[in-house]
């Protein structure tokens, strides 16, 4: 029997913010009690990764299950709102997705929340395998007016602009609610669906529930770069997390839960207030902090309860395994650079051989993860980590292995060569400097 498939994707969220990632209680206490009993009752792996450290990037490998490196509007770090009615900066409709396989596969198809692969006309999810959409399509919305940054209202329901009151968080999980009460009749008799959930949380601005006078004061300037604190972050986490226990709720009244596959993840590493111990570095930075995100896979028909795993994988390959369990197929002229987890979800202990590769224009970044090694550079300085023994990266040993460090250079210059080149043209959006508060 095919599941149904929820791939809820937290916004900039740390490694450590979640309390099965080893976060802290906050003082109104657990931070994340929901998403951390779908960690308990299925499958948590630890050295998972984003494919990129920045939003707009790693959308691309998840809805194309391949590099975003082949696609020029995945080489913008990330999207901005100056890209709004380009014709090349975004998904092209006519490149096959995760949802479009899965819609062909007998599934119906959903995309609530964060869009951020191009504006319409010329993009949009109803125009790359959606079959409902609402949500927005810019990088990030003031959380109560629902303005972007360029303070231009980006809030739609499919096609056309929508307005709601509300705080978004709560908003999109109202929206998944309604659509999973709606969709569970059909599900029962046969027709499974497919639900992306793509928070905005804990992305900035730094508004929780209770900040809606915060609004005014960030609409000229959506980085907030004058505000927020941890305890506020930790609040925004908790009232995305809410929305997840409202959804198991319902999947659990209306008898789905048992055969509904949910994927939990974070688009990137954390930005300023979040926790990724032990790991350095964060959103923009292909250092530990900046791509090892939380993977959380939840299916009790299949997973086992309490299963762990150090298996490596990245965005792509999660997607890739949501094909698998959907009997999609890929197209053959677009076959997946994603390889399915599949096996690891039927026994934990599994694991293979995955190398990893990334790349950035901010900083002329580069790496490459294979086994227990890392090859990082970083503006014009090269690093070998041993991620099992140092994943904090504080003990360079490029010095006493040059050879492995040669290697895997060289591993990743033949990777490289496989992809388009960043073109000079493409823009890095980092938004704040050592000027605005100093640097990790």
């Amino acid at each position: 029997m095919r599941p149904n498939i929820i791939f809820i994707v937290a916004d900039d969220l740390g490694y450590a913010d979640l309390g099965c990632y080893g976060g802290r209680d906050a003082p109104f206490g657990a931070v994340s009690p929901h998403i951390d009993a779908l960690a308990a009752g299925g499958l948590r792996l630890t050295e998972g990764y984003a494919n990129a450290p920045v939003c707009s990037p790693t959308r691309f490998a998840l809805m194309t299950m391949r590099y975003q490196y082949r696609l020029r509007g995945a080489l913008e770090e990330p999207i901005n709102s100056r890209s709004r009615g380009s014709a090349t900066l975004g998904l092209p409709p006519d490149m096959p997705t995760l949802p479009s396989l899965l819609r062909d596969a007998g599934y119906a198809t959903a995309l609530i929340g964060k869009w951020h692969l191009g504006y319409p006309p010329s993009f949009g999810p109803l125009r790359s395998g959606y079959d409902e959409f609402f949500g927005i399509m810019a990088g990030g919305v003031d959380y109560f007016t629902h303005r972007s940054f360029r303070g231009d209202h980006d809030l739609y329901s499919g096609d056309e602009e929508h307005r709601e009151v509300g705080y978004l968080t709560d908003v999109l999980s109202a929206r998944a609610l309604g659509y999973v009460q709606r969709m569970a009749r059909p599900a029962k008799a046969g027709r499974p669906f497919f639900l992306s959930l793509h928070y905005t949380a804990p992305h900035w601005p730094w508004e929780t529930r209770d900040d809606a006078h915060v609004a005014p004061e960030v609409a000229d300037n959506l980085f907030h770069l004058d505000g927020g604190n941890v305890d506020s972050y930790r609040r925004m986490i908790r009232h995305m997390d809410e929305g997840v226990g409202a959804l198991v709720d319902a999947l659990r009244r209306h008898g789905l839960l048992e055969d509904t596959l949910i994927v939990f993840t974070s688009d990137n590493g954390g930005e300023r207030f979040s926790d990724n111990w032990p790991l350095v570095g964060g959103k923009m930075d292909l250092t530990e902090g900046g791509i090892r995100v939380p993977w959380i896979a939840h299916w009790p028909r299949v997973i086992a309860a309490g299963a762990s795993s150090r298996q490596h994988c990245m965005t792509m390959d999660w997607s890739a395994t949501l094909l698998e369990v959907g009997w999609g197929r890929p197209h053959p002229d677009y076959l997946p650079d994603g390889v399915s987890l599949r096996a690891v979800m039927d026994d934990p202990a599994a694991s293979f051989e995955r190398p990893m590769f990334w790349r950035m224009k901010h900083r002329q970044q580069r790496a490459m993860r294979a086994g227990r090694w890392k090859y990082l550079k970083v503006d014009d300085n090269e690093y070998l980590f041993d991620i099992d023994a140092d994943a904090r990266e504080r003990a360079n040993l490029a010095r006493r292995q040059p050879d492995r460090l040669s290697a895997m250079r060289e591993a990743w210059f033949a990777w490289d060569a496989t992809m388009p080149p960043i073109p000079e043209d493409a823009t890095v959006s980092v938004g704040y400097s050592a000027k605005d508060m100093p640097q990790r």
